[in-house]
């Protein structure tokens, strides 16, 4: 039986593999342009919700390659008096530490592969104090479903959030796909903000 299992667990991995790839080459060939205002709009749509406008305490992640960009969203969490957190890689313990950042441009470093992150100053936050979580994803479904990057750090996060807190992904709308395959481990989001082309 464990063989079956091995198997099974390697299809899917495989499967995401794949996924992950052809979602990724896609948004990698959207022009400048495209990226900057699809991401204008979903950023108007995410300061619009109600969630986001009622929360004191909002997790955000610093964007990278083609992804939706999320510095003007950032921007206006700061703007508005509300705390924000940004995620920080522990990689001996393999998860997200999250620290409350208040200077964008001072608080920030590159971090593991790149990818600006609060610099070590930055006080941790308990997760339970987040009231409105910023998901990033290479591929979700309408249902809720989310394929990250292939690490599980987010995985691991939302499992340990709040089923109530408000878990929103934005996405250009060529990251949405019809159907995914999932495992046991994977956390879904609630909504999923994207550009309407």
């Amino acid at each position: 039986m464990r063989n079956a299992d091995a198997e099974s667990e390697e299809a899917l991995r495989s499967a995401k593999k794949t996924l992950r790839a052809s979602v990724i080459a896609r948004r990698d060939a959207l022009d400048a342009e495209t990226r900057r205002r699809d991401s204008q709009a979903i950023t108007a749509q995410l300061l619009a919700l109600p969630e986001y406008r009622a929360a004191g305490v909002v997790c955000a992640y610093a964007s990278f390659g083609s992804e939706f960009d999320s510095a003007a969203f950032c921007s206006d969490v700061v703007a508005s008096g509300k705390r924000l957190l940004l995620p920080r890689i522990n990689r001996a313990a393999r998860t997200l530490e999250l620290r409350e950042v208040k200077n964008l441009h001072g608080d920030l470093a590159a971090g593991v592969w790149g990818i600006l992150e609060p610099a070590e100053r930055c006080p941790i936050v308990p997760l339970t104090s987040v009231e409105f979580l910023l998901v990033p994803g290479v591929a979700f479904t309408a249902t809720g479903d989310r394929l990250g990057y292939g690490g599980g750090y987010y995985d691991r996060l939302l499992s340990g959030l709040n089923a109530k807190t408000p878990r929103v992904a934005a996405a250009f709308s060529l990251q949405v796909v019809d159907a995914m395959p999932t495992g046991p481990n994977d956390q879904r989001v609630h909504l999923i903000v994207m550009s309407d082309e």
